[in-house]
């Protein structure tokens, strides 16, 4: 443990991981659900919550009523396009559990550009947590994904728009030319959340898991994830983890 609000978790594989994940799940959208009566979820695609998703699908006593589920980020391709972040979610968890559909807030991908598509979801992020832009929205838990280039969501280093923090959500252009543009949150949207879970796992993630949570200074986007008043949960398996300092594991 590095300080109150943030914990690194290593465990022996990715089925722990989504194990322990599951249960903070619960927990949390209990508590939020007695609170406020409703729990606010966003979700990342990649492959290493898909195992995640999975034993969630399962989980059929979960408030899913009450559960409101959006997107951390999209890509800019057709909802039947296998890379599409909502249609992985959708396959894998959504359709086995009993949500009701107006709960499900996706990055529509259907409108003429990213850029308008994040101007929609910023006006459904704006309409459900009844704030202005002064304001952010609080989600109680926000799942993320680390890149080994040290991206999360879709704010990659070097990139103008990871910087934006006019916005909730924005377009953004992948490093790679040869990819496709992105809608994502914004900064100032992830780091105001109550919870937020980095899900990492593999030996490729081992080199930026340590600049990301040792090294004060670093620029990398997932870095730069630090919650204003929420928690901040590594959950890691022993090859991400396996060059963190003995001192904080």
């Amino acid at each position: 443990m590095i300080n109150k609000s943030k914990e690194i978790l290593i465990f022996k594989n990715i089925e722990e991981i989504t194990g322990f994940a599951v249960e903070k799940w619960t927990d949390i959208s209990e508590k939020a659900i007695k609170d406020r009566d409703r729990f606010t979820v966003a979700l990342s695609g990649g492959k290493t919550p898909v195992v995640l998703y999975q034993k969630l699908s399962d989980k059929k006593t979960l408030p899913w009523g009450k559960t409101d589920v959006f997107m951390v980020d999209e890509r800019f391709v057709p909802y039947e396009n296998d890379e599409n972040n909502y249609h992985m979610i959708n396959r894998i968890l959504l359709r086995h559990v009993k949500i009701p559909a107006k709960n499900i807030y996706p990055i529509l991908t259907s409108h003429p550009s990213p850029r308008v598509s994040a101007e929609r979801y910023e006006q459904d992020l704006i309409s459900y947590f009844k704030t202005q832009y002064d304001k952010l929205p609080r989600f109680d838990l926000i799942l993320l994904g680390i890149g080994e280039d040290g991206h999360t969501a879709s704010l990659f280093p070097d990139i103008a728009s990871s910087e934006e923090d006019g916005h909730l959500a924005v377009a953004v252009s992948s490093p790679d030319i040869t990819k496709e543009e992105r809608i994502t949150l914004t900064f100032p949207v992830i780091n105001n959340a109550d919870n937020i879970m980095f899900l990492a796992a593999g030996v490729n993630k081992a080199k930026t898991i340590k600049e990301v949570v040792e090294k004060e200074d670093s620029l990398l986007p997932a870095a730069m994830i630090r919650p204003q008043k929420g928690k901040l949960f590594f959950l890691l398996d022993e090859s991400a983890g396996s060059l963190l300092s003995e001192s904080i594991q």
